[in-house]
């Protein structure tokens, strides 16, 4: 899964890197959208966490035809869900891009770029549903392997869409987002042949099952995705602040953004396999196993992030110089990654923690701890560092943030695994 999730957001570096030579302008542009594309990715991972922990711990307590039944429902619901709300960020866009800050220009931009931006993230919502009901059934080589070919056709194609070849010129930045909608495309294909030989899905008793599961299962998903629509918030807010700093503290924070998401990769691949086996032992009643498991993923996620941090700090120059061309993009996002990079050991200490919430029945816990990093701990010192020192104290505060929210996390969890409750059954 850590393979997998570096190639599904390396192409998105890529998609960025590609587009910064495009110019400042659309990269801003890009930018801007950022906070609304996160949006959609929560909705989504929300339910994806929802069909994760219902269909593990039904496979946990050996109820497999009820999987079955679980796993069409939630497939047909996801995308619904999610083909509504990119209708509806299609139709607002005007008024959402000019509250964010986009100038007239920026918004021209945007308007070529954003059906096409949509049409890919509908398809990748779909494709993460699909990998969500094999992570539940304990296969995380096929989306891995999975992410890694979508990465390599977007790769492939992001080039020759946006300049073009030859005598053909290319699309400019919606081009970019053409080649994520073709490698996601590819994607669905292969995986649905595969979920057909699978035979994890079920027609019959549809309608009984969703009478019986509707309430655990939105018991689960909207805190969860209540949980996830709270960090695209507070990116709207955040560059809503950069945003007065003018365009090349923007485009270095989209930059940036796509970074974090990089380097995150292990937590994120965490967030993404933990939860499943939490949900088996959580259905099995063996706590002690969910003790070792989160003590090893603890460690495992606090080394590594701030081993890769402190690397990636001393190596900004560089890393700045092969993401952006621009002399003044580059010197902000090589300040952006000294400050934040190592702070995200304690973000991913607080990621990996509202997971496990999600999966172990506390959901509502999960979400307000989400609520309390971004609107407790980051935003207020973002904020602040921004009035006490421009760009560089915005990043400070950022940093401070990340590192409160962390403890924070990281005393909660101890509290509630020292006296776990036993909690009811999906199923009264």
């Amino acid at each position: 899964m850590a393979i997998g999730v570096l190639a599904l957001l390396g192409f998105q570096l890529v998609d960025s890197a590609f587009i910064a030579r495009l110019g400042t302008a659309p990269l801003a542009a890009q930018s801007f959208t950022y906070p609304l594309s996160f949006l959609i990715i929560g909705i989504q991972v929300g339910l994806g966490i929802a069909i994760a922990a219902l269909v593990s711990r039904a496979l946990g307590a050996g109820e497999e035809a009820r999987a079955r039944r679980l796993g069409s429902l939630v497939l047909l619901a996801g995308t619904s869900v999610i083909a509504l709300l990119a209708l509806l960020l299609w139709a607002v866009q005007g008024p959402v891009f000019a509250g964010l800050g986009a100038d007239p220009a920026s918004r021209e931009l945007i308007r070529a770029y954003w059906a096409p931006q949509l049409l890919a993230a509908w398809l990748g919502a779909a494709l993460y549903f699909g990998y969500s009901l094999f992570r539940a059934h304990g296969d995380t080589r096929l989306p891995g392997k999975m992410m890694v070919v979508t990465s390599l056709v977007n790769l492939v194609l992001d080039p020759l869409l946006i300049f073009g070849i030859g005598p053909w010129g290319g699309l400019g930045l919606p081009g970019a987002a053409w080649a994520t909608a073709i490698a996601f495309s590819c994607g669905l294909l292969v995986l649905g042949r595969r979920l057909r030989r699978t035979g994890w899905l079920a027609r019959d008793g549809l309608s009984a099952e969703w009478r019986l599961s509707a309430r655990p299962f939105v018991g689960i998903a909207a805190p969860a995705m209540i949980g996830q629509l709270m960090p695209p918030l507070a990116a709207m807010l955040a560059i809503s602040v950069v945003a007065a700093l003018g365009e090349a503290p923007v485009a270095a924070w989209g930059l940036a953004s796509r970074l974090e998401s990089v380097s995150l990769m292990v937590v994120l691949a965490m967030t993404m396999s933990l939860p499943p086996w939490l949900g088996r032992c959580y259905g099995a009643g063996d706590w002690e196993q969910v003790r070792r498991l989160m003590r090893l993923a603890l460690r495992v996620v606090v080394l590594w992030q701030l081993g890769l941090g402190l690397v990636l700090a001393l190596l900004s120059p560089s890393v700045a110089l092969v993401l952006s061309g621009n002399p003044e993009v580059r010197d902000d996002l090589a300040m952006l990654i000294r400050c934040l990079l190592p702070s995200y050991a304690a973000l991913g200490v607080c990621m990996l923690v509202v997971s496990a919430g999600n999966a172990l029945g506390w959901p509502l816990r999960a979400m307000l701890m989400s609520a309390a990093r971004l609107f407790v701990f980051y935003l207020p010192c973002l904020w602040i560092g921004a009035w006490l020192g421009s760009l560089t104290g915005l990043a400070l505060g950022a940093a401070l943030g990340n590192l409160l929210a962390g403890l924070a996390a990281w005393q909660v969890l101890r509290r509630v695994l020292a006296s776990p409750r036993r909690r009811r059954p999906i199923v009264a």
